[in-house]
């Protein structure tokens, strides 16, 4: 049988893991609300 418990103490969890989850955390990602925001702040100057 397995020991649930002793599998978790020695679990370990992956250096892949949580470099993929600083990389994701750190992104500056554009969404669809940025790039309206962003046509609507030029087309704004624009119409000045």
């Amino acid at each position: 049988m397995i020991d649930f418990e002793e599998e978790i103490e020695r679990f370990k969890p992956s250096l892949d893991v949580e470099e993929v989850e600083d990389a994701i955390v750190k992104s500056d990602l554009t969404d669809m609300t940025d790039i309206m925001m962003e046509l609507i702040k030029e087309r704004g100057e624009r119409d000045l």
